[in-house]
């Protein structure tokens, strides 16, 4: 069945003759989708979907549309000629905003190095750091510009976006106006998250307490009162942040009104996703090495688990995060690109589906629902986005596809036909 608007209003654009309309919508849970339900993809065979401007007026069949949107010589009409259509990805663990890749570290991790390693000798955040403090904003702003353009082309129309290569009040401010500039001129919506506590600048590395300080009482009060961030993630790992020290400055960025995000459990069982319950954060990412006690305490504090398998795959490891587990123990879950210069440098969430499938035994339908709607709640965007629904965002993807579960199938090429973003077709 369909479900739609009561009153008749006068439809601006009208997509018709889906295949598959991969909804999302899931009467039977309401909010992030687990276990069992997170297969629910609310799918109407010869769907169709009607906008006015920005927003979706009425979802079902034709003729359930045609009962309840006016339909005239004044809406755009496109014929899906019985391809998928679906949500846009929402991305919810993204770094746009940087000076350069680093393509020579994945040459030295290619060649046996490590992560570790490379971060220790210099390299790794801090290098981004040394190169995105020398680069102006127009470089800046274009470089994201690229990624953003690129994401959109493979059906991404929300990300989060953190910044965290200033690590410094003026450049962090800087990553987040430009964060900011970008949400106003770019189809896709970016959701703002600082990162200050990314790493210790080169600066500081013989005083961490003192960039701390500067974390808890000079970045995180501007970042606050400019309104620049909606979210404060903490990198939390063994070398980077401990327990203590990421407890400290998100204690504080919630007294000062933000939400919270962590980088937990990565490379280690270091507490993270424990840390993340208590504070009661909207998501902690990565989660490669989490204990069976932080799924337990982030499934009663209704922390979403952000799954990044890409950054497992260009790190050359082979543990990936235990999503099985995670989805046996009802455990939401989220997937995103991790896109950043250092450890995940893709744009793609479809490749990311597949390596979910091939990596995290996550089935299309699965991981469909992981890159929509529970990553819109992973950014607090789950009543705007992520599913198709009277009053949500008309931000709609139509595949070259009939079947969605050659989206992860047919991995390393672009399935993506057309992207509408807010009711305008902004690609293909």
């Amino acid at each position: 069945m369909g479900y739609q608007v009561k009153k008749a209003r006068r439809a601006t654009l009208l997509i018709r003759n889906a295949g598959q309309l991969l909804t999302l919508r899931d009467e039977k849970q309401i909010g992030p989708r687990t276990g069992e339900n997170l297969s629910n993809l609310g799918i109407i065979e010869n769907g169709a979907v009607a906008s006015l401007g920005a927003s979706i007026l009425a979802v079902g069949t034709l003729e359930e549309i045609e009962r309840s949107a006016i339909i005239d010589k004044t809406t755009r009409i496109i014929d899906a000629q019985g391809k998928v259509v679906t949500p846009g990805f929402v991305d919810p663990h993204t770094h746009p905003v940087f000076a350069a890749t680093r393509e020579e570290e994945f040459e030295l991790r290619v060649k046996g190095a490590s992560y570790q390693e490379i971060a220790a000798s210099g390299g790794g955040i801090r290098n981004s750091v040394r190169r995105f403090r020398k680069t102006s904003n127009d470089q800046l702003m274009r470089n994201a510009r690229r990624v953003l353009d690129r994401m959109l082309c493979y059906g991404t129309t929300t990300i989060e976006a953190k910044s965290g290569y200033g690590l410094s009040p003026e450049d962090e401010v800087r990553s987040l106006q430009i964060i900011k500039d970008l949400n106003e001129n770019h189809p896709i919506d970016l959701v703002p998250t600082f990162l200050g506590a990314h790493e210790v600048p080169d600066e500081y590395r013989d005083n961490r307490q003192e960039y701390i300080r500067i974390l808890t009482e000079e970045m995180i009060p501007r970042v606050a009162e400019g309104d620049l961030a909606e979210f404060c993630d903490v990198f939390c790992e063994e070398g980077v942040f401990n327990i203590e020290e990421s407890r400290r400055i998100l204690s504080t960025a919630k007294a000062y009104g933000l939400k919270l995000k962590l980088h937990a459990d990565e490379l280690s069982p270091f507490g993270g996703a424990e840390l993340a319950a208590e504070l009661g954060a909207t998501s902690a990412d990565h989660l490669v090495a989490i204990s069976e006690t932080g799924i337990d305490k982030m499934k009663a504090a209704g922390v979403i688990a952000v799954l990044l398998p890409g950054t497992t795959f260009s790190l050359g490891y082979d543990k990936y995060a235990p999503a099985r587990r995670m989805i046996k123990a009802g455990l939401p879950i989220a997937l995103a690109t991790d896109c950043n210069p250092g450890s995940s440098m893709t744009e793609n969430m479809q490749m990311i589906l597949s390596l979910a499938s091939t990596q995290m035994r996550m089935t299309a339908a699965e991981g469909f629902c992981a890159a929509t709607i529970n990553s819109a709640y992973a950014t607090d965007r789950g009543e705007e986005v992520g599913s198709l629904e009277p009053n949500k965002l008309a931000d709609l993807v139509i595949w070259d596809t009939e079947n969605y579960k050659e989206i992860p199938y047919h991995y390393g090429v672009n399935l993506v036909k057309t992207v509408i973003k807010r009711g305008r077709v902004v690609y293909g």
